[in-house]
């Protein structure tokens, strides 16, 4: 059973990379929907089996699949959690939710996806990935302060005001929430490689010391 289990998280994974995400001519990635979707569908189906419709992992993708519009970026941030838990599989590794957003975020998945996609000259998609890192870590300690869930520039500053960091700090959240959000609205002229480079590893920086 196990060595199915392992097989099965293995196809799903090039599934992910092969078929979900298409490249195009001109260099740019789409989503492939309705292979995403039967993707996704798998993915449920083995999680109910080996962890649980209870689990931290099946609550996680679910929550993060039913945001789903069709972006890159909501699927990249799919198979953060999938790859989470392939690895906390193959490990035998017990987790919880701080650990397995910090898993998604800091192992190899939404901010090295970043990095990697960055080195190839995807400055867009890695700056919208950057986003999304930033986002689930406001949230996570939002969560953790007892602070109500919001829009990024909310939380920052209801953060500021709780003192769990400076002024300063939100401001330069503020700055990468604005360069996230020019990414996501197609105003790609806005920036360029090194603006989204200091975004990418402020953001890294961050994580490891506010997580």
């Amino acid at each position: 059973m196990d060595a199915l289990v392992r097989q099965r998280f293995c196809e799903l994974d090039k599934r992910a990379s092969q078929e979900v995400l298409v490249a195009h001519p001109d260099g740019s990635v789409s989503v492939d929907g309705e292979t995403c979707h039967g993707w996704a569908t798998s993915v449920l189906s083995l999680f109910q089996r080996v962890f649980g419709e209870d689990s931290v992992h099946y609550r996680l993708f679910s929550e993060q699949y039913a945001k789903f519009l069709g972006y890159v970026w909501e699927f990249e941030a799919c198979r953060g959690v999938f790859r989470a838990a392939k690895e906390d599989y193959e490990e035998g590794y017990l987790f919880n939710v701080r650990s397995l957003i910090k898993a998604e975020l800091l192992s190899d998945d939404v901010l090295d996806q970043a990095k990697t996609l960055l080195a190839s000259g995807y400055k867009d998609l890695a700056c919208i990935l950057a986003g999304v890192a930033l986002e689930a870590t406001l949230k996570e300690m939002c969560g953790r302060s007892g602070i109500q869930l919001g829009k990024s520039d909310r939380m920052n500053a209801d953060l500021c005001n709780a003192d769990k960091y400076n002024m300063a700090k939100q401001k330069q959240i503020t700055a990468w929430i604005d360069l996230r959000n020019k990414a996501a609205h197609g105003d790609w002229g806005a920036y360029n490689l090194t603006d989204v480079n200091a975004l990418v590893v402020g953001v890294e920086h961050f994580v490891a010391d506010f997580l």
